[in-house]
């Protein structure tokens, strides 16, 4: 039924809808979980760190890699090792993009 709703609305925004109190409140209840699961969701996936490798961050902050290798000379970017392999954390990264610094 909500789903039918949608979609009517969708195809045509200008239609007068009649609901029955029950259904209003259906409605209703279906918009408000729908939203809280996507929000969910967003605030999941904001909260999972990832780990870029120095060509993938390289090419989001638009620098050369040896500028990465002087950002960790000077502790201004410093990478993590994770099975051998050099990466760096996204949450890093984002600071550098929101403010340009680390910390």
């Amino acid at each position: 039924m909500n789903q039918n709703i949608i979609e009517l609305v969708k195809q045509c925004p200008d239609v007068n809808i009649t609901l029955k109190a029950g259904e209003l409140v259906e409605a209703i209840d279906y918009c408000v979980s729908k939203t809280r699961k996507e929000l969910e969701q967003l605030i999941t996936d904001a909260n999972t760190e990832t780990y870029p490798s120095p060509d993938q961050v390289a090419k989001i902050l638009g620098v050369d890699k040896s500028t990465l290798w002087r950002w960790t000379k000077s502790k201004y970017l410093i990478p993590i090792e994770i099975g051998g392999k050099r990466r760096y954390r996204m949450s890093d990264i984002n600071r550098i993009l929101e403010g340009g610094d680390k910390k």
